[in-house]
């Protein structure tokens, strides 16, 4: 069965908040992707955003606190609203893309569920709630899914 995570987009300050909840939680970053380690999988980005934080991710109790900052050219996210997705684990492809399908009827897919430039499986959509999700399978992924 698939597990559930917050996810929170920053504007530009997503790796001083995670140390300040790392200070808070303890614990040891799982995972930290600079949008420069995307250019080697052929993707650009402003040089200004280059060690701004793509992907991080903090295991906090069985729960694990993901984020990002949002690159400039999706705009600044509002502080007060839509600053935050619920992230979906599942244990594996099947039920992802079941998942990401059921989620996404009736609602509108931002990123189709497909082969990541980080190793997992990944899509973004918004459901007919206006709820926004991400669904993620990493194979690579080892923890136990309660």
């Amino acid at each position: 069965m698939a597990f559930i995570n917050p996810h929170i987009n920053f504007n530009g300050n997503a790796e001083v908040a995670f140390n300040f909840y790392k200070a808070i939680f303890g614990g040891e970053f799982v995972k930290v992707v600079r949008f420069k380690d995307m250019v080697a999988m052929g993707h650009t980005f402003d040089a200004a955003e280059a060690n701004k934080i793509m992907h991080i991710a903090l295991p906090i109790g069985g729960n694990i606190l993901m984020g990002n900052d949002v690159p400039a050219i999706l705009g600044v996210v509002d502080e007060k609203e839509n600053r935050s997705k619920i992230a979906v684990s599942a244990k594996d492809l099947v039920e992802a893309e079941s998942i990401f399908k059921g989620l996404s009827e009736g609602g509108e897919v931002e990123m189709p569920l497909a082969a990541s430039p980080w190793g997992s499986y990944f899509g973004m959509l918004r459901d007919q709630f206006g709820i926004e999700w991400m669904v993620d399978y990493d194979p690579n992924y080892r923890a136990e899914i309660n």
